[in-house]
């Protein structure tokens, strides 16, 4: 069995940051895995020791600066690794869910995977239909927002919970090829131990460009456009107490009586 796990490098910014054009100034951003993502490799790898012959890969689209990140994942047991980029993807800008699609649907008919795992959304931009956008692409089942997996592998069939609004769980089965997205809470992501990290060093990291992936310049234009970034306006007032506890206690109790709260 193959299961190939898409991954994003996704950033963290400072409390405090400033604004350079359309994006946050690098000097404020620092890079990690996706959360959602890490939750995917973490099942993926589990199914991967439970079972026998199954290769983890991981893909992502991504710069150089994101091959740290994609050692994480090698590093927590995947077995190798994919990154998707050139200069044309790099001068395309902003990827929205279609130019992502067609990038990872490539790589999905290049390496025919039994199972697809993606994480439910990104801490990024939260857009969470680039899972569901791919399975469409390359014609598999899928289910969303997954939170426990079963695989049954003489059958084909994952069996699956859910969640839906409300609460709601859905019990379901899926037939395989699939891709599942995948939500938090479904394991405890592992943290990569010394040994994990020394061989993830040797791994493979494969590097794609549009050619390699059959594809063309077109394949990542999109028709979402980033025009601006800006900080928003606070709609309520913000009153911050300087100076130790005691101090930051007495004055909150000044404003509380001011503001009659407590008053009889």
């Amino acid at each position: 069995m193959k299961i190939l796990v898409t991954v994003k490098e996704v950033a963290e910014v400072a409390d405090d940051f400033e604004i350079a054009g359309t994006a946050i100034d690098e000097t404020y951003l620092d890079y990690d895995l996706n959360e959602w993502d890490d939750y995917a490799v973490e099942e993926a790898v589990q199914i991967q020791e439970a079972g026998d012959d199954v290769e983890v890969v991981t893909v992502t689209i991504g710069p150089g600066r994101a091959e740290e990140t994609i050692r994480m994942a090698l590093a927590k047991g995947a077995d190798r690794a994919i990154r998707v980029w050139d200069d044309a993807i790099a001068e395309a800008g902003l990827l929205d869910v279609g130019a992502k699609t067609r990038l990872l649907a490539a790589v999905v008919e290049a390496e025919s995977p039994d199972l697809v795992l993606t994480g439910v959304q990104a801490g990024d931009d939260a857009f969470g239909a680039t899972g569901v956008s791919l399975a469409e692409a390359v014609g598999f089942e899928w289910a969303a927002v997954v939170t426990s997996l079963d695989l049954d592998d003489d059958a084909d069939v994952a069996h699956l919970r859910r969640e839906l609004e409300g609460g709601v769980e859905e019990l379901n089965d899926v037939e395989l090829p699939a891709v599942l997205t995948i939500q938090t809470g479904i394991n405890e992501p592992r943290y990569a131990s010394l040994r994990g990290i020394r061989q993830a060093q040797s791994k493979e990291i494969d590097l794609r460009g549009l050619e390699d992936l059959g594809l063309d310049a077109a394949a990542v234009e999109g028709t979402v456009e980033l025009t601006d970034v800006y900080e928003p306006e606070s709609e309520s007032d913000t009153q911050l107490f300087g100076g130790g506890p005691e101090e930051q206690a007495a004055a909150l109790a000044d404003t509380l009586r001011e503001l009659g709260v407590g008053a009889e």
